[in-house]
């Protein structure tokens, strides 16, 4: 029986949102940031099992206050995340069991929804790697270290990449280890299968699909979740 699992990641402290709270448990309309994004997960009939990985210090509350208080059953496990965000993952992965397909996803993207959910495990079997985005609206200029512009790339193709991000596990395991015993830095999961000379494909995700970040991110969930 093919397994699929989501690795959700909730342990970034997000600054500028300048609260004495992590922004994955900020509210919006009643619930937390976090609520909205286990409860897509938890609906998806695709998904058998989530992992979510906290700060530390964080542990009891999400578990107390996230996922017992809102009976999130396919929750698993909760684990304590590591300094980098690609240190996070890997505890997330190591702490998933018995898996073919594995989705890693931002807590802090709530709004994401039940077709692209579906899509990435589709892709992630089809190719072994994908990952969701959005053509940008904005015309985007490649600029110089003096702050002048020096080209601009034709929007078609460019892509602004989303999670979730859904990977074949033993491939998205074995290429977070080397990166890990290496050294080496990312700030993106697509970034460590292509290391490693694999491709990833890329499909369409949605503009809702935002990663609340900034106090006016959480104007906007508001008016999206009126949509929802």
């Amino acid at each position: 029986m093919i397994r699929n699992c989501a690795v959700i990641l909730a342990a970034g402290k997000g600054s500028r949102m300048k609260e004495s709270i992590n922004k994955q448990y900020l509210k919006i309309n009643q619930h937390p940031i976090l609520y909205y994004t286990l409860r897509a997960f938890s609906q998806s009939n695709y998904i058998d099992e989530i992992i979510v990985v906290v700060a530390e210090g964080e542990m009891e509350y999400c578990r107390k206050e996230i996922i017992e208080k809102y009976n999130f059953l396919k929750v698993k496990d909760v684990v304590i995340g590591g300094k980098e965000r690609q240190d996070s993952v890997l505890k997330g992965l190591s702490a998933v069991s018995n898996c073919e397909i594995v989705l890693i996803h931002d807590g802090a993207r709530p709004f994401i929804n039940q077709s692209i959910i579906s899509d990435a495990i589709t892709y992630a079997n089809l190719y072994g790697a994908t990952a969701c985005g959005v053509e940008p609206k904005d015309t985007i200029k490649i600029k110089d270290s003096l702050g002048f512009s020096v080209d601009t790339p034709e929007r078609e193709t460019l892509f602004c990449v989303q999670t979730p991000q859904a990977f074949k596990y033993n491939l998205i395991l074995n290429c977070h280890k080397k990166i890990n015993e290496e050294g080496i830095k990312v700030t993106d999961d697509t970034m460590v299968v292509e290391r490693y000379g694999n491709k990833v494909y890329l499909y369409k995700g949605s503009y809702d699909n935002i990663k609340v970040t900034t106090p006016e991110d959480l104007e906007i969930g508001r008016q999206i979740l009126q949509r929802f």
